[in-house]
């Protein structure tokens, strides 16, 4: 939901710190892969719950994340090979927190964090579902022209994703209440990207062609 919002205030602040690293040799895809095991170190780090290096972490990963597309757009090499692996690196990183939560009181965390992870599933993959058929239909995506595919909207995006990562981190004795308040919202978000998916595709599969 504020992704659409977000994306272009945090392109603005990353551009400098981009200008500088495209002076050097390192790739989009080095700038994925270390952010993808920074990030991977929160699972551990949630694990025995050393709650604000965990944090540290996962803020590191996503401002490499903003920077690895970024490079890509700065220097023309965006691509499909890249735009691939990024979304499998954040895909398996979201997965590692709620687990890392699990890890370090199972008692109290187990059975929120499978909810939630069920949830991601839901999510990311009408997400991605949705974008094989829009390449093909070419259907146009204005508010994210510069991704490798097509973006579909839904009440939990990126944005909100981190934005509660970060309260999980704040306040761990919360996590059950957190995730499951989530994981609703996920649900929610699930519900309308099928829903609305399946109908935009529906009627662009009866449209007339231009073609004789």
């Amino acid at each position: 939901m504020l992704d659409a919002s977000i994306t272009p205030v945090v392109k603005v602040l990353l551009t400098p710190l981009v200008k500088q690293i495209a002076k050097t040799k390192v790739t989009p895809n080095q700038l994925s892969v270390v952010g993808f095991a920074i990030g991977m170190l929160a699972l551990p780090l949630l694990a025995f719950q050393h709650w604000y290096l965990a944090l540290t972490a996962i803020v590191i990963n996503r401002i490499l994340d903003g920077l690895d597309g970024a490079l890509a757009r700065h220097q023309g090499s965006s691509s499909a090979a890249g735009g691939f692996l990024d979304i499998c690196l954040d895909f398996l990183f979201y997965a590692a927190v709620p687990v890392g939560f699990a890890l370090a009181d199972p008692a109290q965390n187990a059975l929120p964090a499978a909810v939630l992870l069920a949830v991601f599933m839901g999510t990311g993959s009408s997400f991605l579902a949705f974008a094989i058929p829009a390449e093909k239909y070419q259907l146009s995506k204005p508010q994210f022209e510069y991704k490798s595919f097509y973006y579909l909207h839904g009440l939990t995006e990126g944005t909100e994703t981190i934005l509660i990562f970060v309260a999980f981190c704040i306040w761990p004795q919360h996590f059950s209440w957190l995730a499951y308040g989530f994981a609703l919202a996920g649900s929610i978000t699930i519900f309308t990207r099928v829903y609305g998916g399946y109908f935009t595709l529906q009627k662009k599969a009866v449209e007339p062609t231009n073609e004789e």
